[in-house]
């Protein structure tokens, strides 16, 4: 990278030209059939602690996905690439400025069946943080900048038995002041894999299992 970069972005943009579909999916997963088209912001910048991660929780009382921890993002509109999109969706949710953005690479696109997405995760560098502002708190609860080492430390490790099978457990991770908000499934898989690819994260198989609080299944109630 030019000068003025941290010297750890070279790890991400490197990680993001050799990680493959294959990297990012665990087990089979069905043929996409006519797919919505969606994106999402994977931004870094670089905290106090060293690369941080952009993420927002969404709205408890959401019909879909109550409390889920996401990155910024959302449906491609006609003539947009995943590049426009994700930072559109950004600046529409907590008013991210596209012009502090300098993007560096996009990760293969990951299949949601039950929602029949197709999701291109776009990678960014915060190069000139400013401060946000949730757009609308019916949509968003709260905005985390999680640093790496937080992440990465065994203390704020965890598997999350999944709500409808609960003989399968996924990675998470316990964020936020009080780290006792959960990230998992489908932005916490990404996380997972793309830091362990690159060689940030280790394996936690001794990570202690836990449930999702009743207030992120409300919405599985609908699905």
């Amino acid at each position: 990278m030019s000068d003025g970069h941290p010297a750890w972005l070279d790890e991400v943009v490197e990680g993001a030209r050799t990680l493959t579909a294959a990297d990012l999916v665990v087990g089979e997963w069905p043929e996409p059939s006519a797919p919505r088209l969606g994106a999402v912001l994977m931004l870094f910048a670089d905290g106090p602690a060293g690369p941080e991660l952009l993420l927002t929780e969404r709205s408890h009382t959401m019909r879909s996905h109550p409390g889920q921890v996401s990155f910024p993002g959302g449906s491609i509109d006609p003539g947009e690439t995943a590049e426009q999109a994700a930072l559109r969706e950004a600046r529409e949710e907590i008013g991210l400025d596209p012009r502090g953005v300098e993007l560096v690479g996009r990760l293969p696109a990951l299949y949601l069946p039950p929602s029949n997405f197709s999701v291109t995760p776009v990678l960014g560098w915060w190069r000139e943080p400013a401060p946000l502002a949730i757009a609308s708190h019916e949509e968003v609860h709260a905005i985390h900048r999680v640093s790496v080492s937080a992440l990465t430390d065994t203390r704020h490790r965890i598997r999350v038995r999944s709500p409808r099978n609960p003989a399968w457990v996924m990675p998470g991770f316990l964020i936020g002041p009080e780290k006792d908000v959960i990230l998992w499934g489908f932005t916490g898989g990404i996380v997972t894999r793309f830091l362990s690819h690159i060689g940030w994260l280790e394996d936690a198989p001794g990570a202690p299992i836990v449930d999702l609080p009743d207030y992120m299944l409300r919405g599985r109630e609908r699905e």
